[in-house]
C-alpha cells in the first residue's frame, strides 16, 4: 500500500517524534514551521535542522499540554484569542480576501493560526499559574540590576540626563520575574522529559 500511494504521487505522513503514548508527525512539523513564520513575516525554513529544531520546540508543547490536561490548570477558550487574531488579520491584509489568499500562499489554514494564537495565550497563562508565584525578586537584586544593566544603557542613551532607580523598577521587576520563572520552566521541562520516553525518527528529518 504504501508503495502504491508512493507511484501515485501521495504523501505519506509519517511520525517524527513519539511523546510517550503520543506522536509528532512530519506534516504537524512543517505546518508549525509554515504557521510560525506566516506570524513573523518570515520565509518558512523546512530544511532538515529547522524541521528538527521545530520538533524540539513541539516536544516541550506536548509534555505542557500533558501537564494542562492532567492537573486541570484554567485554560483559554477560543473567543477569547479572538480579538488578537482580528488585530494580526487587520495589520496583515484588512481586505478578507487578500488575507486568505496570503493563508493559502503560505499553505496554512485560519485554523492553524487561531490554534497557534491559542497556544500562545494558553503558555503564558500556564506559565503565570505554574511558574511565577514561587519567583521572588528582591530589592537588592532590582537595585544590582540596575547599576550593571539599564543605568549604564540609560546613560549612554541619554547622556547628561539623570538616570534615577525609580524610573526603572516597575520594568526591572517584570524583566527579572519573567526570566526566573521562564528558567524554572526549563528547570521543570528538563525534567518532565526526563519522566517520558521521547523517540526521534531520524528518518524523517533527512
Amino acid at each position: 500500500m504504501l508503495a502504491a500511494a508512493a507511484l501515485h504521487g501521495e504523501i505519506i505522513d509519517r511520525i517524527a517524534v513519539s511523546v510517550g503514548n503520543r506522536v509528532i508527525s512530519t506534516s504537524d512539523v512543517e505546518r508549525q514551521i509554515r504557521v510560525a513564520a506566516f506570524l513573523s513575516g518570515s520565509k518558512a525554513d523546512v530544511s532538515a535542522a529547522a524541521r528538527r529544531a521545530m520538533a524540539e520546540r513541539m516536544v516541550e508543547q506536548t509534555l505542557i499540554r500533558r501537564e494542562l490536561e492532567t492537573s486541570n490548570y484554567p485554560v483559554p477558550g477560543a473567543a477569547e484569542v479572538e480579538p488578537e487574531y482580528q488585530a494580526f488579520r487587520a495589520r496583515l491584509h484588512p481586505d478578507a480576501g487578500e488575507f486568505a489568499r496570503a493563508l493559502a500562499d503560505a499553505g496554512i489554514a485560519e485554523r492553524d493560526l487561531k490554534a497557534e494564537l491559542l497556544w500562545q495565550l494558553t503558555l503564558t497563562g500556564f506559565v503565570g499559574l505554574r511558574f511565577r508565584p514561587g519567583v521572588q525578586v528582591t530589592a537588592g537584586d532590582i537595585q544590582q540590576y540596575f547599576e550593571t544593566v539599564v543605568a549604564p544603557l540609560a546613560r549612554t542613551a541619554h547622556p547628561g540626563e539623570p538616570v534615577e532607580l525609580k524610573d526603572y523598577r516597575d520594568g526591572i521587576e517584570t524583566k527579572l520575574t519573567g526570566d526566573r520563572a521562564d528558567r524554572e520552566m526549563d528547570k521543570w521541562l528538563k525534567e518532565a522529559r526526563g519522566r517520558t520516553v521521547v523517540v526521534f525518527h531520524e528518518e524523517a528529518f533527512q
